[in-house]
């Protein structure tokens, strides 16, 4: 790796929703016909933790049948050329079944279960369905490894430190209003490249170091990817 400029590569919910992931923000505030509040909540495990596992293992089902679009490949093609960091606020595994190598997950992994009482243990799924009654091995209960709303995002200072070394930031597939991880595109190195890949450009001011593509990710990335690696 040494001697190439590190590219750091943030990713948002527009990247999973092109390969048939749908997010909470497609549709008015509901996930799949649910409430936030509803499956996405401390207060919503402790109310109701079947429900709220029983949605996760829909999102896991719908994962086993996804697969990579062409901004998770170009992306990855990245790594020809470049150091890549993936910063992804995406719980799902396609950045890293297109062949990303160094991916941080800021809102958790949904491959990923761990102990309710015991956040440090975590483990990965063995089978695509957590039930009610499945432990850890200190015997409490098992919940999704995801950062609900309301709860801190531990890989938040991991992210904060590989933005600080960036020689070159691409944001794809995100509104940069999810904070705090919209806060990242504060920490990279003033004066940097920096490009946004998105059909929705947020309304805010943007230096004369940022490059917009109006464009879906499966569109934008690729054309991006082509113009990174040909320089």
């Amino acid at each position: 790796m040494e001697g190439k400029e590190r590219i750091v590569v943030f990713s948002g919910a527009g990247v999973s929703a092109e390969s048939g992931l749908k997010t909470f923000r497609d549709n008015d505030g509901l996930w799949e016909n649910h409430e936030v509040t509803e499956v996405a909540t401390p207060e919503a495990w402790q109310r109701n933790p079947d429900l709220v596992l029983r949605f996760y293992n829909m999102r896991r089902k719908q994962l086993e049948n996804a697969k990579p679009n062409p901004a998770h490949y170009a992306i990855a093609a990245l790594e020809s050329k470049y150091e890549v960091v993936v910063i992804t606020q995406n719980i799902d595994d396609l950045h890293e079944q297109a062949g990303s190598k160094k991916v941080i997950h800021l809102h958790g992994e949904l491959k990923k279960v761990r102990s309710e009482k015991f956040p440090d243990l975590v483990y990965q799924t063995k089978k695509p369905e957590i039930q009610l009654g499945d432990l850890c091995e200190k015997g409490f209960q098992l919940r999704p490894h995801v950062v609900w709303f309301g709860e801190a995002v531990p890989m938040m200072d991991v992210a904060l430190q590989e933005s600080s070394k960036a020689d070159m930031l691409v944001v794809v597939g995100t509104s940069l209003n999810v904070y705090p991880a919209a806060s990242l595109i504060h920490a990279i190195p003033d004066g940097i490249p920096a490009y946004l890949v998105d059909p929705n450009i947020p309304n805010m001011d943007f230096s004369n170091n940022w490059t917009l593509l109006q464009e879906k990710a499966g569109v934008g990335m690729p054309k991006l990817c082509d113009l990174l690696i040909g320089q």
